[in-house]
């Protein structure tokens, strides 16, 4: 099997979106709000299976820089200072693949814990 590898990354500042294509023909757009409370950083992800911490009030999040980590990943600098997530290819991928479903439960956990995200207009 042929590893997942970006041939693609374009960060859309004013949409807050990173487009993504991957060399076997999938596209992503992910949202920087996606992307940051999915941050693979011990910070969010904690450090092991049920540690993860919710992360509240990311909606207007965006991304100040892209970093590249070898050839295997990239660093992202979200603009509310978070920066300790290594975002490796094949993570992006499955933040892509899994997007609806990650998405789905991001959202449900936040109506479990009480927070009304506010939707912001474009």
């Amino acid at each position: 099997m042929t590893k997942k590898t970006p041939t693609e990354i374009q960060l859309h500042q004013k949409s807050r979106i990173l487009e993504i294509a991957f060399n076997d023909g999938k596209h992503f757009k992910l949202s920087c709000e996606y992307l940051r409370v999915h941050s693979p950083s011990a910070e969010v992800a904690g450090h092991g299976p049920g540690q993860e911490v919710l992360q509240l009030g990311k909606e207007d999040v965006g991304i100040n820089a892209i970093e590249q980590v070898g050839n295997y990943a990239v660093q992202l600098v979200f603009d509310d200072n978070h920066d300790t997530g290594i975002f490796s290819w094949e993570y992006l991928y499955e933040l892509g693949i899994h997007q609806e479903q990650k998405w789905q439960r991001y959202l449900e956990r936040l109506k479990e814990a009480g927070y009304q995200r506010k939707v912001l207009s474009e």
